[in-house]
């Protein structure tokens, strides 16, 4: 694989039983980039991810570079109000220095939300999870994340169920860990004003490749019409926004 690029996808395939999730899905990805991966609800998105995570089986090849260390934001952590589990429990799991602990959840922005710095961690760290907010069980998975100093992160629809303003709070936070951890980033998102802002190419995905590259470049009536059909309204609406 050429050195300028960490990741290469050929002709990718998923299959549950018979039924067919992805097939021919194709891309590059270099280094430092940000992909947003777009598209209808049962486009194979989340399979995608699985499959670039080893966690299911595929046809076709993905070839990864060669020592790159992977993390991964899901979209949501089910905890119960009254489970006993401490964001320091939680993130102790796994990661056992609690220096380094409190270093990503500064990286993550918690050190902004409070005065005095030392309070923070000790009001964040004790609490219990399951009573922070869905913005701050977002850092919190970010930050989990994050330790490990990982090279990549996919994040699955990192705002799903958080108010508008922690959304733009999350993907700001994004495009500043990009460029302060050096990262690439996988993003999957419905937000078309999102993947303006913030990608510099995107995988127009509808259990097969409809469009890559440049959003300013692929995205166009036509690539949205294949991949939202009747609620292209919607999408034009949004783009025209920017």
């Amino acid at each position: 694989m050429s050195s300028d690029f960490i990741l290469k996808v050929e002709n990718l395939g998923v299959e549950f039983g018979r039924q067919r999730v992805l097939k021919n899905v194709s891309f590059q990805v270099k280094n430092d980039d940000i992909v947003a991966i777009i598209g209808p609800n049962g486009a194979g998105k989340t399979v995608l991810f699985r499959a670039l995570l080893g966690f299911i089986p595929y046809t076709g090849t993905i070839e990864w570079q060669k020592g790159l260390k992977i993390g991964y934001v899901p979209q949501k952590l089910f905890i119960e109000p009254d489970m006993p589990l401490t964001t320091l429990e939680f993130l102790k799991f796994k990661e056992k220095n609690e220096e380094e602990i409190k270093r990503v959840l500064k990286t993550v922005g918690f050190a902004e939300d409070y005065p005095h710095k030392s309070h923070l961690q000790s009001h964040v760290l004790d609490r219990k999870i399951g009573i922070l907010s869905g913005g701050e069980v977002q850092r919190i998975l970010i930050a989990w994340a994050l330790l490990g100093h990982p090279d990549v992160l996919l994040f699955d629809e990192p705002t799903t169920g958080i108010d508008i303003g922690a959304e733009e709070t999350i993907y700001n936070l994004l495009a500043k860990l990009k460029e302060k951890e050096n990262l690439t980033i996988f993003l999957i998102s419905h937000e078309l004003q999102i993947v303006y802002k913030y990608a510099n190419n995107v995988i127009c995905l509808n259990k097969e490749n409809i469009c890559f590259g440049p959003p300013q470049q692929v995205l166009n009536e036509d690539t949205l019409h294949k991949l939202f059909g009747g609620e292209i309204g919607v999408y034009k609406h949004q783009r025209d926004e920017l």
